[in-house]
This record gives C-alpha cells, structure tokens and sequence, in this order.
C-alpha cells in the first residue's frame, strides 16, 4: 500500500505548518511551490486561490484535532480528560515555533474572507463545547473546581490555552502551558 502523500496532500500539509509558523499573511505559493518542488501553477490547479487554500487548510486541521479531542475517553475522570487535552496543545507547539492553527489565524481575522472567520468560529466553539462538557463532568465528580457556569469557564479555559501556546513561543518554554494546567488542577 503506497502512503506516500499526493502533491495535494504535500501543498495542504505544508500550508498548514507554514501558517500555524507565519500566519495567513506570512507565507505564498512561491514558498509552497519551493518546499513541494512544484511550479506554482501547478498549486493554483488544487487550490486557485490562496483564500481556498485556508479555508482547506482550516477544514482539515479542524476534522483532525476535533478527532483527538474526541478520541480522548469519556469514561476517563474529567481531570484526566483535561490533563490529556492539555498534552494536546503541547503538541501543537511542536519544537516551540508553532502555534495552534486557529488561533494563529485568529490574529489575522481582519484578513480573512467570512466563511474562513466562520471555519474559525467553529473549531473555538467545538473546542469550548467539549470544554464545557468536561468541565460540567468534573463538578459533578467533584475533580474539578469550576468558577461560575461551565460555558464560561470552558470560555476561559480556551483562551487560557491559546494564549498559552502563544507565551511559549515567545518565551522558549512549555511551562506557559503548564501553568494553564496547574490552574485548573483540584488541589488533594
């Protein structure tokens, strides 16, 4: 079975790293056209604009970062569940030069045609909706300690974790997103 990635495949991964590094407006098909080894006519074929790029783009990491954090066991204590969301976002950063595609496009928003903002919307809303409900989890279990309602802790709690992500990169280290951790963490 050949795994090998299409040119498709290798524009749209590509892509992804590059914003989740540069932003929306920190990278072109010239750069896409280098790292692929394609001409640049050749991405307009997949993608005629870089705006239909994006949007893929955010389609896709959305599907398979919604996919881990469903995949994270509901039977598991919500603590638990939180702790394995939070191993999430340190992979996201990677070697510490990354930042959650999303959120890195969220910056450039001013930039971005409507239905990319709404594709952003989405994956922040699907995020705090699974937040809410783990957190909702943990009250009732009495593994976390949830100030006010659920919904706007889980709120919170994202942005937390997006600006968290953000402080890492700048400061070189995960302990941003370490601190977000300990602060959700039910004191024994």
């Amino acid at each position: 079975m050949d795994t090998t990635p299409t040119v498709r495949e290798q524009i749209l991964d590509h892509a992804i790293t590059l914003m989740m590094q540069r932003g929306y407006n920190g990278f072109s098909y010239r750069d896409l056209s280098d790292l692929v080894g394609v001409k640049t006519s050749s991405i307009h074929y997949y993608f005629p604009s870089k705006d239909d790029l994006v949007l893929e783009a955010v389609n896709e990491y959305s599907k398979e970062v919604l996919a881990a954090v469903h995949a994270i066991d509901s039977k598991l204590p919500a603590n638990t569940r939180l702790s394995k969301y939070t191993k999430l976002f340190g992979k996201t950063l990677g070697d510490g030069d990354r930042l959650c595609l999303c959120g890195m496009l969220a910056s450039d928003i001013a930039s971005l045609p409507e239905n990319i903002r709404d594709a952003i919307q989405a994956f922040f809303k699907a995020n705090e909706k699974w937040l809410t409900q783990v957190l909702s989890q943990g009250v009732q279990e009495e593994t976390l300690v949830v100030n006010g309602k659920p919904e706007s802790a889980a709120r919170a709690l994202y942005a937390a974790y997006q600006g968290s992500v953000l402080a890492s990169r700048l400061f070189g280290t995960k302990a941003r997103l370490e601190d977000v951790e300990a602060s959700w963490k039910k004191m024994q």
